[in-house]
């Protein structure tokens, strides 16, 4: 499975599933299990490495004015969330964070920001299908801090200023 196929099947999948995180999983793992074991860990593969690269600090910072605050975990669920939303709102996303503000089109808190789900539907698929947990994917470990220089989230002001068109649309009251 190349990139383009990835990026594809999030797509149709999230397109199907109205937005809704959790529905997109779902319907993740009926497309995936239409494939081969292979395949599905070649997008398994292709998941985790965008998961990856988007485990630095500004990105986080974003979550945290979108999600109105971002432990490790929600940090994590927003990740996935952000693949699942696609190539575009992704790539995006992890050139400019605060062009989030720009790249989408609503968000709601009580419904997206989290794709936990998102994340499990690739080993779920692949269990389905072979009986047996996935292997190691073979990628590189995740890394152990975030890459970039660490944000102090808690001040507004400097939260303000490094996200200006985040902030205005999502804090300014």
């Amino acid at each position: 499975m190349d990139e383009t196929e990835f990026w594809e099947i999030v797509d149709r999948t999230r397109e199907a599933a109205g937005g809704d995180p959790e529905d997109h999983a779902e319907l993740l793992v009926e497309r995936l299990v239409q494939s081969d074991p292979d395949s599905v860990l070649d997008f398994a593969r292709h998941f985790e490495s965008r998961y990856h690269r988007a485990y630095r600090w500004d990105l986080w910072g974003a979550a945290w004015v979108l999600l109105g605050g971002a432990g490790d975990d929600a940090f994590d669920y927003f990740r996935c969330w952000l693949i699942g939303q696609g190539r575009e709102v992704f790539e995006g996303a992890v050139h400019d964070p605060d062009a989030l503000a720009d790249l989408l089109d609503d968000f709601d808190e009580e419904l997206d920001g989290d794709g936990e789900e998102l994340g499990y539907a690739a080993d779920e698929a692949y269990e389905q299908l072979t009986g047996v947990d996935a292997p190691d994917l073979g990628l590189a470990p995740a890394p152990a801090e975030p890459e970039g220089s660490a944000i102090d989230f808690e001040d507004d002001t400097a939260m303000a200023r490094r996200y200006p068109k985040l902030w205005q649309r999502y804090m300014a009251d």
